[in-house]
């Protein structure tokens, strides 16, 4: 099972959350958060960085299924 990680750079404010909670996989770049790897192994710091962001920039998604990891709804 593997993770997909989206994040929405129209909406992203660049508040670093992601980076802080999830330095492994997220980082900023020029401002903006990007994720370090689009495709990832299963891991809570990855859930907690999407449900941190305060404008839900970040999606997880199962890469098998496409269904939606974080944040919940």
């Amino acid at each position: 099972m593997s993770w997909s990680i989206e994040i929405d750079a129209d909406t992203c404010i660049g508040s670093g959350m992601c980076a802080g909670v999830a330095p492994d996989h997220f980082e900023l770049v020029d401002g903006y958060s990007c994720a370090k790897k689009a495709t990832v192994e299963p891991a809570d710091e990855v859930v907690d960085a999407a449900e941190s962001c305060p404008v839900e920039a970040i999606l997880v998604k199962d890469t098998e299924t496409g269904a939606a990891i974080a944040p919940a709804e």
